[in-house]
């Protein structure tokens, strides 16, 4: 009994001192329960700051990636335009080479209008190497004898149309001096009916306005001859050119004349609305057109409105107004009459 009482005593006492130390130990799991709360606070403080700064290093290194990109551009950008420039500065380069090589080509060349059709590069060859070392010869002017064919091809062909009579060439010199000598060929007739224009194909050509003149109303099939022996009369011809068509060959109705001296040109101006080839054609002098036109603006075209506001004016000006002093008519010695007035009004009245 003894026993069993201090057993029952000892579980009592273990019980008590469980209960004890569990009201103690409850205390401080809450302290640390607090701890870790304001532990997780501090650390999302922490954690914002983090994601914060990365971030902010993110956004940096977006800058310098697009800056570098945009440096990257810059640079492909000045050299594509180093390569444009480069390019175009050659090209410049070579555009004044190629004019300068023209000009020296076109120093060296001569061109032969008014030439038979049935001339040939040999007939041309055997006329100018006098003059000196001939480097090639090309016919201009062809008219194919049909649509399909090209100018070269009927020129290899021979295959011209029917109504060409004439063709134009252009023969190249080694030299610029022998083209300078090859001039005074112009004007020699190489066939009959054919004398030739020879002249520089350089824009310095030896047209003078002084001694030409300006043909108009001219027939559409008219040759060049004609034209020269119609004129033959005022003085030497140097040479004649008639504008003509570059597809069909035919002239377009105009031309000029180019005499040796200034006064054939006064002699030729008489020759105005002569008949040539059953036309009465246009002689003028080079300019005059343009001064004529220019006067007539200032003539013929004022404006209406000015014309009737002057003339109002005059009317209404005592100055300006000259006329008869108007007589008045004399007043009728009749006496009126007094106005009646209906009866029915009268007795109204009354």
């Amino acid at each position: 009994k003894g026993n069993k009482k201090r057993k029952r005593t000892e579980k009592v006492e273990e019980v008590s001192e469980d209960q004890s130390s569990s009201i103690v130990q409850e205390p401080p799991v809450k302290a640390k329960k607090v701890r870790k709360k304001e532990r997780s606070k501090a650390e999302k403080k922490l954690s914002d700051r983090e994601n914060a700064l990365e971030q902010a290093d993110e956004e940096e290194d977006q800058k310098l990636f697009q800056n570098k990109v945009k440096q990257k551009k810059k640079a492909s950008e000045a050299a594509t335009r180093s390569v444009v420039n480069s390019a175009v500065d050659t090209t410049a380069k070579q555009q004044k080479r190629k004019k300068v090589a023209d000009e020296t080509v076109d120093r060296r060349t001569v061109f032969v209008g008014n030439l038979p059709v049935n001339c040939t590069v040999q007939v041309l060859k055997s006329l100018f190497k006098k003059y000196g070392q001939i480097q090639s010869v090309r016919f201009r002017s062809l008219i194919p004898a049909e649509d399909t064919i090209s100018k070269k091809l009927a020129a290899i062909k021979h295959k011209l149309h029917p109504s060409a009579k004439f063709v134009n060439a252009y023969v190249v010199f080694k030299e610029e001096c022998d083209a300078q000598k090859a001039l005074k060929e112009n004007g020699t007739e190489i066939a009959s009916g054919f004398h030739i224009r020879v002249d520089t194909a350089s824009k310095t050509s030896s047209h003078d306005n002084k001694r030409s003149v300006f043909l108009g109303n001219l027939p559409y099939d008219i040759p060049n001859d004609a034209v020269r022996e119609h004129f033959h009369v005022c003085g030497d011809v140097v040479g004649v050119r008639i504008v003509r068509d570059r597809k069909t060959g035919l002239g377009k109705g105009f031309g000029y004349v180019l005499f040796e001296n200034t006064d054939a040109v006064h002699l030729a101006l008489k020759l105005n609305n002569s008949v040539l080839m059953g036309r009465q054609i246009r002689v003028q002098r080079i300019g005059e057109k343009r001064k004529a036109s220019q006067k007539i603006p200032d003539q013929s075209r004022a404006p209406k409105n000015r014309v009737d506001t002057t003339m109002k004016k005059k009317s209404y000006s005592n100055d300006s107004f000259v006329g008869e002093k108007s007589t008045p008519l004399k007043k009728s010695s009749k006496p009126k009459r007094l106005k009646t007035t209906p009866r029915n009004k009268a007795g109204k009245n009354k």
